[in-house]
């Protein structure tokens, strides 16, 4: 059997009516390779007078990966990043030993009815690396590679496939494609990595003949060639890598292999410890919660 898991996920309210949609960690699965984390929020209508803004908080362990379909947020970061994130661009940030950022919408965008559609995904560090400096790395639109057929186009985001090569730097083996088909095209994925999952973003796709629904991520057997066809204009990703190396403690924004270094990141950011984004001054306080 080809789909061997399917996660429905569920619905989370961030604040001010921004709601998405949530896929991992899972019951079942924790991560897909990496990625311990995936969010799906729009598309949505944003009003003139929406505050969709994300305020500075922290993160150690592992890498956000944030990716477009429509709109632009700002983001700014500790170690001074300043980037205008835009679709089609890759926005990889590694927190490692520890990273303070904001997402907010930019100034022309402020009061004004705009769209706004996404991925943010969360990549776990290896352990060998969850104390790494912290970093940014914008990789815009065009500098991804595309792979194109009849009624194919695949965006190769984070990896390697169709013998192209992403340039984003990577921790560990990682594979993330955005994929885009005409109705009736099919794509072979061959060769995938240890674990993968597909997540149609809009369309009707079926793998090898099975029906995948929106809203829910299809969790694949890699052992061999698998096919996925479009039933209609169809949209989704694909996302995998090697497995993570053992079992990781998430709680609020930290992820880490040790239970009480997210206990330590903690203490820190109530004691305001850590480094500060130039220019903000707004602090959100830890919530209760502890490591899982």
């Amino acid at each position: 059997m080809t789909v061997t898991t399917l996660i429905k996920g569920h619905e989370k309210d961030l604040g001010g009516g921004f709601v998405v949609r949530r896929y991992l960690p899972a019951a079942v699965k924790q991560a897909v390779g990496p990625f311990i984390f995936f969010d799906h929020f729009g598309p949505v209508d944003v009003p003139a007078d929406a505050n969709h803004d994300v305020r500075p908080h922290p993160h150690i362990g592992l890498a956000t990966v944030t990716y477009l379909f429509e709109g632009a947020m700002d983001h700014r970061d500790s170690v001074g990043s300043v980037q205008r994130i835009e679709p089609g661009a890759i926005n990889w940030m590694t927190a490692g030993r520890g990273i303070v950022h904001s997402e907010r919408t930019p100034a022309d965008l402020v009061g004004v009815p705009h769209r706004t559609h996404g991925l943010q995904l969360w990549a776990a560090l290896p352990v060998a690396h969850e104390e790494s400096a912290p970093g940014f790395c914008h990789t815009p639109a065009d500098a991804i590679p595309e792979y194109t057929a009849a009624g194919v186009c695949v965006r190769v985001l984070v990896g390697s496939a169709f013998g192209l090569t992403s340039p984003v730097q990577t921790y560990s083996p990682t594979l993330y494609l955005d994929v885009m088909l005409q109705e009736g095209a099919e794509l072979a994925l061959e060769q995938l990595p240890a674990e993968a999952a597909i997540y149609p973003i809009s369309g009707e796709i079926s793998v090898d003949g099975q029906a995948l629904a929106l809203h829910a991520m299809a969790l694949l057997d890699t052992a061999a060639a698998l096919k996925v066809s479009a039933h209609s204009e169809a949209r989704f990703v694909l996302i995998g890598g090697a497995a993570l190396d053992g079992h990781r403690y998430m709680s609020w924004n930290f992820v880490s292999s040790r239970k009480e270094r997210i206990v330590q990141a903690s203490a820190d950011w109530e004691a305001q410890r850590f480094d500060a984004v130039p220019g903000e001054t707004e602090f959100i306080p830890l919530p209760a919660r502890l490591p899982r």
